[in-house]
């Protein structure tokens, strides 16, 4: 279990060098790779504020109708969510007041931008 607190995973987040919205995680379960610009796309919510609940806790496969998770993770999403009754999971960030909170992973900031990359992609097509 990695554990950081909440200053190390804003450094982290932020060395992604990406926009908030393509701040990228790693689903436990399946491995997807996703961010708050997969979460809108699959309608969890209009923009950052209202899917920033579900960014690093949610698979965005629970918005899409996504099966549970395979024995092998096959990087296709998942319905996983930390807030059930089984919350695996590899990271969690201690905020100040000592509190554990069960998080995804983050992507490393190559994996970040090249799906940054690919979802650009995905919306602007030439």
């Amino acid at each position: 279990m990695q554990t950081m607190t909440l200053d190390e995973y804003k450094a982290a987040v932020k060395a992604q060098g990406v926009p908030q919205e393509h701040i990228a995680m790693k689903c436990p379960m399946c491995g997807t790779i996703q961010s708050a610009a997969d979460l809108i796309a699959a309608g969890a919510g209009a923009d950052f504020d209202e899917v920033e609940k579900y960014l690093a806790f949610s698979c965005v496969g629970r918005f899409t109708g996504a099966g549970s998770p395979r024995k092998i993770p096959d990087g296709k999403p998942c319905n996983w969510t930390l807030g059930g009754l089984f919350t695996l999971h590899k990271l969690e960030v201690v905020t100040p007041d000592s509190k554990k909170h069960p998080r995804f992973e983050l992507a490393s900031p190559a994996e970040a931008q090249a799906h940054m990359s690919s979802r650009v992609a995905i919306q602007d097509p030439k």
